[in-house]
């Protein structure tokens, strides 16, 4: 076995361990990728010792893994995509690191220079997770021009700049990465678009909190009172089935921290749960 294919076998490994365990993760601060030293490890039962209980995850080696894999395999380009999607995450499905994501995706074009794929890949980055909607268009407007690109991509482009962000745009993204290849392509892009179908309900529900809160004035709010009320039939869930939460004071609602689509883009969890 070369070094490259071991060093590739550690980080499909991890990453398939981010994929089981994102959902029982507890939030913990972005970790700083300085831990090369780590990697230099030889014995096994010292790297037991140095690991965190089983417990406690962190994803402090997740960028130094990849860079190393990348390193010494330059074209191995699952590494550089499924590894951007995780580093761009925010706890506890990664660790929020969309400056690594990109910096990791733009090694790869270093490399392969007219890899769409990547391009592609720096858009979402730019789009979903720095709101950087400019950015995001320029980098699907340099994709779209590559040989082989498909043909959605310049129309993409047009529309991520004319609408600056709006909810209508990011489900467009959306839908077409869920007609991806890879599998973990489409799983990514479903995951976004039932957030996106989470953020439809909550407007939805908004009116009718507001119903209450006017011919109810300064009594605590809950969907049961709703309900009693006859503004709603039931309780309100999400797509995961999971019931959204609601503020007694304010009215404010938000997908519960329970639930699978938790945290929702721009949403930063306040602690363990």
């Amino acid at each position: 076995m070369t070094r490259g294919t071991a060093a590739a076998g550690a980080v499909l490994c991890l990453a398939g361990s981010v994929i089981v365990h994102a959902a029982a993760e507890s939030w913990l601060t972005p970790p700083s990728p300085d831990v090369q030293s780590v990697l230099y490890v030889r014995s096994a039962s010292t790297m037991r010792r140095l690991a965190p209980p089983p417990h406690v995850r962190t994803y402090a080696l997740l960028y130094p893994l990849l860079d190393l894999t990348t390193t010494l395999d330059p074209y191995f380009s699952i590494a550089y995509r499924f590894g951007a999607i995780f580093l761009g995450e925010p706890s506890p499905g990664g660790p929020g690191r969309a400056d690594l994501a990109v910096a990791l995706l733009k090694k790869g074009l270093a490399s392969q220079p007219d890899k769409w794929q990547f391009m592609q890949d720096l858009g979402f980055v730019y789009y979903w997770h720095l709101q950087d909607y400019k950015a995001a268009a320029d980098w699907f407007q340099r994709a779209s021009e590559q040989p082989g690109a498909p043909n959605w991509l310049r129309p993409l482009a047009a529309v991520t700049l004319t609408e600056g962000g709006q909810r209508a745009s990011a489900r467009e993204l959306w839908l077409h990465i869920s007609q991806a290849d890879e599998a973990w392509l489409r799983d990514a892009a479903q995951h976004r678009l039932a957030q996106l179908d989470a953020l439809d309900e909550i407007d939805q529900l908004a009116p009718y909190v507001d119903a209450y809160r006017r011919t109810h004035p300064g009594q605590p709010i809950a969907w049961e009172r709703l309900i009693a009320a006859r503004l709603l039939r039931g309780l309100p869930v999400d797509p995961s089935g999971t019931p959204f939460d609601i503020d007694p004071a304010t009215g404010a609602i938000s997908v519960s921290s329970s639930s699978k689509l938790f945290p929702m883009p721009g949403q930063r969890p306040e602690g363990p749960r």
